[in-house]
Parts: C-alpha cells; sequence; structure tokens
C-alpha cells in the first residue's frame, strides 16, 4: 500500500490527498507530496520507539489535521494501525478503559496513540497484570520535518520487509464501545477490493470524495480514505461531531469542493432532510455529487424520497441516490447499485414478508417497500441460504453469506466467533435477505427479527411508522422482543425518547405509538417513554438494541417495575455507556 501512495506522491505531487474540513476554519490541505513526506517523518519516530513490523497500534485521537500522515507512517514500517472511537465525554473513563483491556486481551494491543487528556484514563490498562500494551505516546506533541538520512534509510530498510500478504490494518466490527470483533485485513486484500469496488462505482481522477464517516468505521476507512488515496483523487474529511451538530456542513462541503461521492447510513438522509434549515441551503450547489451511496443499513426508499424532495432545487440529481452492502468482514463491499441507475425496488405484502414469504403487494397500505443494494461486484459471491446453510431459491428470504477476494481470514484471536460464521471459505452475515434477478435486498439482523406466534417482524419497519408519531424524536426509536414465558412466545416493546413529561400526555403518546404499530398489523405490549439523549449508540451511530433492551430491562427490574410506564426513568445510568 505504501509503495502505491508513494508513486502517486511521484506522479502528481502537488495534487490534493486529503482535505482536512473543520467549520468555520480554511481547510488544510495534505497534497500527496507532503502528506508522504511528512508519513516518512513520523515513520522514523516510530522506529526510534521502537514500534516493530507486525505491532497493533490503537490511535485514539479526535478530528486532527495530523492523524492522517501518523496512520500511513505506521503502515510505511509495517505495524498494524486501528483506529478507536475518541471516548464520548459521557462515557465513564471506567468503561473506556475496560474496552481498551478487551482489546488488549483479544487483539494484542501494543501500542497506544492519543492525546494528552487520555493519559489518566489509558495509563492504568498498561499496569494491569497480563496487558500487552508497551507504552502510550503523544504523537501530536512530535516535531516534524527533522528527519536524518540514516533515520530515513532504517525506515525504508523496514518498509522493504513488507509484502503484500502482511497485515495492513486491523478494524473492529461496529459495537458499543468500538472495540468488539478484530477484522485483521491485509495489503493484498485492500489493493483488491479498492480496484473492484473502484470500477463497480466508475471511480475516476475527477472524481472528490467528502465524508463526515469517522474512520474507526470500515465506511469511513475504506470507502472514504483508502479507497480515494489508492486512487489518487481528493478526500474531503470533516469532523463527525460536527456534522452531527450542523448537517449542513456536508452540502456546504460538497458544493464548495464540487464534491462527486459521498457514502451515508440510512439515518443521515432522514437528518440532512429534516434538521437543515432552508437559510443553511443559500448559494449550495449540489450538481456536482454524482453518486450519494446508501451503506451500513437497511435501505429505506421514504428516506430517499425525502432527501431528494429537500435537496433536488439545489441541484441535487435523483439518479445520484444509490445503495451499496458492505462489512468489516469483506474488507467493504459486496454488492453496489450501477451509477446512474436508481436502486430496483420491490413492494412486498408485509404480511406475507412477516410470515416468511416474498409477494408483490396488492394494498399499498400494506406494503413493504424493498429497495435493492445492488448487484454482486467483481470478485464477490453471494448466496442466500436457510438455517442448514442450503442454497435456497430466487424471491426466497434467507441468511446472507459471502465469499470475496478481499474477505477476511477470521477475528483476530477470536476462534469462537470466527467458527460461527466462516465456513468453507463462506462468510455467513447473520442478515436476512432474498435477490431477486440479479439484484439484493437486506431486509434485516437475523439476531434482531423478533418471532410472534410464529411471524417475523422485522424492528425496522416498526422504529420507522413510530418515529413519525408526534412528540416521538425521529431516528430514537428501538423495538424489540420480551420473551413471554406465560405464552410462550415473545411480545413486541418499544423504547421511544420524548421531551414529553407529564403522565397525561405520555399516556397519549404511548396510545398514539400503539395504534401506529396496528396499522402495520404489529401489536406492540410494551412501550418505554425515555428523556431524550437516553438511547445507547453503537460505535457505528446508530442506537444499539442490543444495549438498550439490556438497559431498559436492567432499569424496570432495578425498579420493580411491572407496567410500561417508564416516562420517569432518571438517566442515572448515562456514566456507564455511550449515549446520545
Amino acid at each position: 500500500m505504501w509503495a502505491r501512495w508513494y508513486k502517486k506522491a511521484e506522479r502528481t505531487p502537488d495534487r490534493d490527498a486529503i482535505i482536512h474540513w473543520v467549520a468555520g476554519e480554511e481547510p488544510f490541505r495534505w497534497t500527496f507530496s507532503v502528506l508522504i513526506e511528512t508519513a516518512e517523518d513520523l515513520a522514523a519516530m516510530l522506529v526510534e520507539r521502537d514500534i516493530a513490523k507486525g505491532d497493533v497500534c490503537a490511535i485514539i485521537m479526535r478530528h486532527n489535521r495530523m492523524l492522517y500522515p501518523l496512520y500511513v507512517a505506521i503502515i510505511c514500517v509495517g505495524a498494524i494501525p486501528a483506529i478507536l472511537v475518541y471516548p464520548n465525554p459521557r462515557l465513564h473513563p471506567d468503561k473506556f478503559r475496560q474496552g481498551i483491556d478487551g482489546m488488549s486481551l483479544r487483539s494484542g494491543l501494543d501500542w497506544v496513540f492519543t492525546e494528552r487528556d487520555l493519559e489518566e484514563t489509558i495509563r492504568p490498562s498498561l499496569e494491569r497484570p497480563g496487558s500487552t500494551i508497551k507504552g502510550v505516546h503523544f504523537p501530536l506533541e512530535w516535531k516534524t520535518g527533522h528527519a536524518l538520512k540514516e533515520q530515513l534509510h532504517r525506515v525504508f530498510t523496514r518498509h522493504n520487509m513488507v509484502n503484500r500478504d502482511d497485515s495492513l490494518l486491523l478494524q473492529h466490527s461496529s459495537g458499543t464501545t468500538g472495540l468488539q470483533k478484530p477484522v485483521l485485513l491485509s495489503h493484498r486484500a485492500i489493493l483488491e477490493h479498492v480496484n473492484y469496488y473502484g470500477h463497480a462505482i466508475g471511480l475516476n481522477e475527477n472524481d472528490k470524495i467528502v465524508s463526515w464517516l469517522p474512520l474507526y468505521h470500515d465506511m469511513g476507512l475504506i470507502a472514504a480514505f483508502h479507497l480515494p488515496l489508492a486512487f489518487g483523487v481528493p478526500t474531503v474529511q470533516i469532523d463527525p461531531f460536527e456534522w452531527v451538530m450542523v448537517p449542513a456542513l456536508l452540502l456546504d462541503a460538497v458544493s464548495t469542493e464540487r464534491g462527486t461521492i459521498s457514502w451515508l447510513p440510512n439515518f443521515a438522509y432522514n437528518m440532512m432532510a429534516d434538521k437543515i434549515p432552508d437559510d443553511q441551503l443559500d448559494g449550495i450547489n449540489l450538481e456536482s455529487w454524482r453518486l450519494v451511496i446508501n451503506c451500513s443499513e437497511p435501505v429505506r426508499h421514504e428516506s430517499h424520497q425525502r432527501f431528494v424532495g429537500r435537496f433536488k432545487h439545489c441541484g441535487l440529481n435523483p439518479l445520484a441516490i444509490s445503495s451499496c452492502y458492505a462489512m468489516a468482514e469483506t474488507t467493504f463491499a459486496t454488492t453496489q447499485t450501477p451509477p446512474g441507475t436508481p436502486p430496483s425496488l420491490l413492494a412486498l405484502d408485509r404480511i406475507a414478508l412477516a410470515q416468511g414469504s416474498i409477494k408483490i403487494a396488492q394494498d399499498v397500505d400494506q406494503a413493504r417497500i424493498c429497495v435493492s443494494s445492488g448487484k454482486t461486484i467483481t470478485g464477490c459471491q453471494v448466496r442466500i441460504v436457510d438455517e442448514n446453510r442450503q442454497d435456497v431459491g430466487e424471491r426466497t428470504i434467507g441468511e446472507i453469506a459471502i465469499r470475496s477476494r478481499s474477505m477476511f481470514d477470521g477475528y483476530r484471536n477470536y476462534p469462537e466467533k470466527t467458527a460461527g460464521v466462516l465456513c468453507d471459505g463462506w462468510y455467513y452475515s447473520g442478515d436476512y435477505g432474498f435477490v431477486n434477478r440479479g439484484d439484493y435486498y437486506v431486509i434485516g439482523r437475523k439476531k434482531d427479527i423478533i418471532i410472534v406466534a410464529g411471524n417475523n417482524i422485522y424492528p425496522e419497519d416498526l422504529e420507522d411508522v413510530v418515529g413519525k408519531v408526534e412528540r416521538v424524536i425521529p431516528g430514537r426509536v428501538i423495538a424489540f422482543g420480551e420473551e413471554d414465558k406465560n405464552l410462550g412466545t415473545e411480545h413486541v416493546s418499544v423504547i421511544a425518547e420524548s421531551d414529553i413529561t407529564d403522565d397525561q400526555r405520555q399516556r397519549k403518546v404511548k396510545m398514539d405509538i400503539i395504534q401506529a404499530a396496528m396499522a402495520i398489523d404489529v401489536s406492540v405490549t410494551k412501550v418505554y417513554l425515555v428523556p431524550p439523549r437516553w438511547l445507547i449508540k453503537s460505535s457505528a451511530g446508530k442506537p444499539s438494541r442490543k444495549a438498550n433492551k439490556e438497559r431498559i430491562l436492567s432499569s424496570s427490574e432495578t425498579r420493580g417495575a411491572k407496567t410500561n410506564d417508564y416516562a420517569g426513568i432518571e438517566a442515572r445510568h448515562t456514566n456507564s455507556a455511550q449515549v446520545g
């Protein structure tokens, strides 16, 4: 990978590589030559500090322009970077430290590169018996531009020891701490994947990526960082926390920089359509945006409609809306909608879908509009299988299994989890979906589906309708199943954030939620109303069903509660998990 970056710096030294975007400031522009030169200086400092080939180097930093050359430098010396989420201020230090300790145990963490503010939090992890962490470094305090010739010679000697099959990076599947299943990927896997996926989206020298996605997530790291750097096209990097506060930053960057491609999780389409006021759209021109790719969550047709309806007057081409199915275990993408082609749609009977069958809806009120995530990209094969991992026919729901030229070899130091998902070269994703005329449709996670009296209820459908109830905060809803031992099945429960505090209005909101669910033929047994910012988020920025289910049930049991009146739950557990 370093050799490819180095050649880009030689051929186009003055071309922008990374444009570091900070609200209210002039963007900082890393050209390819300056990026590589700075990375060489940092690599010399890494060698001086005994960072060895194969060492796992955790990077825990906020949005800072020095993160990029540090990441590149770690790869240059043959070490393995792992970008981790910087702790939310509301996350208790002990909880964050537990995550670091867990990664040390599972991933074999060797070094931590962070900011001085976290020293007090991280230092105890070094002193813990059995810790693999050798030291903590503060690279923002290092002085670059002073590497001597003999130091650079040591860097290049070290780099020449690296081959294509060596590990390039370590990334983690999404979780409430960002320190979950460790996925190790090789130089070969990344290089092959960016070539295949670049071809699938027609990436060319005129493109410019614009992203607010965090680099600890595969969509941000592979699609919005490695892909453009490998192809020699610029990438604009926006602070994720700033984007959450001011979603119009993405549009501003696309308009100003003439950006062409962005990736977004589905919730971002709704958030931007709903939260960006008219006065922040003055002068915004989105005509250059040729691909806005929906990825990382089940794709929602209504979200696309709202997004296009809101920004079409700014020059957004409806054909720019695209979709993709991706995961860290396959490096990134497995399917992609061809550029310039709208994602295929199927209006399916919701009741038949709950019974596990695919039937075109005759009644629009009973329809679920399923959106295709595209066709397989080169280098990938996809199957739909039953519970015995046998292939099923077209338009039959099953688990999605993938085989890829750029697939991981297993979770690092996690043989039991690897054995559960890898078999004979196939990765069993845990996602449910089906194929129709070569297009793949993802409809939900196997572990999240609620089974009531033999019917499958997809929580995304219920969360969508509840999110539209008045005084429920959109996008801040979780649906899950609670075991009913008396009935021998599950019943449906909903957690919804609301700013309503008085009892009478809370009861009305709960009834409105129950009635909204009945409109899609779902009976909700319990409604838990919680205050704003109560829900725990995963590292991908989405409310976590598992963590929030555990939290609400733990809270209710602690209080001895037997009803669904949870509107008054205090946020006293806020410091025990990442929330927001």
